[in-house]
């Protein structure tokens, strides 16, 4: 019976989802703030954990970092309003499994629960036996998409997929690079050996060496027993370092030495063992601009660069939206044992219209919510989030302030930042939008956003 912690300040909403999973044979246990939470969880073992994004001592991904130190390993599910759909997206760069959307549809809940228990099995699996099914080409949620600048990325996958190049995958949370990685490992001489994924905005500085190189037994409190390194279950294959930009200076002068003289130590060990894996990266940052400021080494990111690709936000896809959307349906149908066929052109429409901050799984989990709900043969808009059934009209006047439309530079720099934010929020922080609205060009807007320090 796998036990899950549920974190809320809202008791009735607890009593509600504890009876729920009680009921599905889950042992659930109710804690209402951080410092609860903490306490249980450094006191039990759980399976998993769900979290509410606003409690009243902490922020959720405040308590998602301090978990995330204390279980690295159990799965965190992170319930939040619609309208955090960023803080979601946040979330999932700092190690969270999963967010669902409040309010909460309980069997959307329990399908993403198990589908993260389903995830901690077959990394357990391939912990012990060093290996793990990666199918054939296209047996995972895949989907590629028709786009002109996509069909330009899969050319260069076919390019370098055959090659021993390193590669870094660039592109915003949530844009599909652990796909494009399988993708580039299942079209290698590789693709009969393990392919390991490592997200290291999970792993904590103290746990990262041991993760990564493995430890010998005693090296550190708590190291009982001597474990195998992602390297070492990798051997032959491919290892996919998610977010490597998180990883400490240390980390990175052992991951260095590990790609150059394919080699490792492990924590506490005094020999070398030799490692033979194709590496690939990614990251949702600039990492550029982190080796100017001394926070990546130079000397690494040429190493793990040796190839780079750039995948688009959904935002920019817009010709793939379609297809994404019917893909994702089919999956929802298999998961959730439903028979949608069809999806009405509204729904299409909306979609194309809204900016999707969290990509591509957003809009997986939008079509899984809506499908759950749907009582129709053919999925329509009356289940979608309001912010995507009714986006905002930002050429109205009335849309933003006042009936007079804006001019930025008639306010006085007390107002500005708050009606800089207060219009970003309102076009879902599409920029382009927002300059036009404020009546400044986007240079200017820019600047504003550094002046002001405004988070993007």
């Amino acid at each position: 019976m796998s036990k899950v912690l549920i974190i809320d300040d809202d008791p009735t909403f607890c009593v509600m989802l504890k009876s729920f999973l009680i009921k599905k044979d889950f042992d659930a246990y109710e804690v209402h703030n951080a410092k609860q939470s903490i306490k249980a969880i450094q006191q039990q073992d759980f399976d998993i954990i769900l979290t509410d994004f606003r409690l009243p001592d902490i922020n959720g991904l405040d308590l998602l970092k301090s978990i995330k130190n204390i279980v690295p390993h159990t799965p965190v599910i992170l319930m939040t309003s619609y309208a955090n759909i960023r803080t979601a997206v946040n979330a999932i760069k700092m190690g969270a499994y999963e967010y669902v959307t409040k309010p909460i549809n309980p069997d959307e809940v329990l399908a993403t629960i198990n589908n993260a228990l389903n995830s901690v099995e077959e990394k357990r699996s391939l912990a012990k036996t060093g290996t793990r099914n990666t199918g054939a080409p296209g047996s995972f949620q895949f989907i590629s998409g028709r786009s002109a600048v996509f069909e330009k990325i899969h050319e260069h996958i076919e390019l370098v997929a055959p090659t021993n190049m390193s590669i870094l995958i660039h592109g915003e949370s949530g844009t599909g690079k652990e796909y494009v990685s399988r993708l580039i490992h299942q079209k290698s001489k590789r693709n009969d050996r393990p392919f390991v994924a490592i997200d290291c905005g999970a792993l904590s500085d103290e746990l990262a060496a041991s993760e990564l190189f493995g430890h010998v037994k005693g090296s550190f409190t708590g190291a009982t027993n001597e474990k195998k390194g992602q390297f070492e279950v990798a051997a032959g294959g491919t290892l996919f370092l998610d977010e490597i930009g998180n990883l400490s200076y240390e980390i990175q002068v052992k991951l260095l030495r590990a790609t150059q003289e394919r080699k490792i130590r492990k924590v506490g060990g005094n020999t070398d063992i030799e490692v033979d894996v194709r590496l690939i990266a990614a990251t949702n940052e600039d990492l550029t601009k982190a080796v100017s400021r001394g926070e990546f080494r130079e000397d690494l990111y040429h190493r793990i660069n040796e190839f780079q690709l750039k995948i688009p936000p959904l935002r920019k896809r817009g010709a793939d939206i379609k297809e994404f959307a019917y893909h994702f349906l089919k999956i929802s149908n298999q998961e959730l044992d439903t028979d949608i066929q069809e999806i009405d052109e509204e729904v299409i429409d909306k979609f194309l219209n809204y900016s999707w901050p969290g990509n591509i799984r957003e809009l997986k989990n939008v079509l899984k919510r809506a499908v759950l709900l749907e009582k129709n043969p053919s999925l329509g808009a009356a289940n979608l989030p309001d912010e995507i059934r009714y986006p905002m009209e930002v050429d109205s006047p009335q849309s933003v302030e006042d009936d007079q439309g804006i001019a930025l530079r008639t306010v006085t720099e007390k107002k500005e930042k708050e009606m800089i934010l207060r219009t970003l929020e309102q076009v879902k922080y599409n920029k382009s939008k927002a300059a036009r609205i404020l009546n400044i060009d986007r240079k200017t807007l820019y600047n504003k956003i550094k002046q002001f320090n405004i988070e993007v």
